[in-house]
C-alpha cells in the first residue's frame, strides 16, 4: 500500500500539506504562527497513532474512562540535523472505577503489535512508556 500527500508552498516559511484522508494544514517554521512545526507533528502523530489504538481497546473491552490524554516528552539533540533520541508517552488515565490491568494491557498492545508510529520511533529514539491512574 502507497500513501501519497501533497506539501506546497504557500509563502516564506508556510506550507501547506494535504494527508491520506484529502484534509490539508498549514506547516510553518516561525515562532509566532497559526501552523504546526514539523518535529511537533511527529509527536503529535505518535500520540495519535497510540491514542487511537487505546481508545479502540477501551470501546471494545466496555472499560469506564471519564478522560484519557497522553503527555509526549521529546530530547531533541544539539547537533544538526537535529532529532528526537529519546521520548517519554505518558498515558493518563482518569475516572471512578479504572480497570488498571485491562488498561494496561490496551497501552501494551498499542505500544508492542498495533502503532505503527512507535515502531517507526523505535528506529532512532529510545522510548519510555509510563501509564498513570488517577482515580476519582
Amino acid at each position: 500500500m502507497t500513501n501519497h500527500i501533497t506539501t506546497k508552498w504557500i509563502s516564506g516559511m508556510a506550507f501547506e500539506s494535504s494527508n491520506t484522508s484529502g484534509n490539508t494544514f498549514k506547516i510553518e517554521d516561525a515562532e509566532e504562527s497559526d501552523g504546526l512545526r514539523p518535529k511537533s507533528l511527529m509527536l503529535s502523530a505518535l500520540a495519535g497513532c497510540s491514542g487511537l489504538d487505546v481508545a479502540s481497546l477501551i470501546k471494545k473491552m466496555k472499560l469506564d474512562v471519564a478522560e484519557f490524554q497522553m503527555d509526549t516528552i521529546a530530547n531533541l539533540t544539539e547537533e544538526h540535523p537535529k532529532y528526537y533520541d529519546a521520548v517519554t508517552v505518558e498515558y493518563h488515565f482518569h475516572g471512578d472505577n479504572l480497570n488498571e490491568k485491562k488498561l494496561q494491557r490496551a497501552v501494551d498492545l498499542s505500544v508492542e503489535k498495533y502503532c505503527g508510529v512507535m515502531e517507526m520511533f523505535r528506529q532512532f529514539a529510545t522510548l519510555d512508556i509510563k501509564v498513570v491512574f488517577h482515580h476519582g
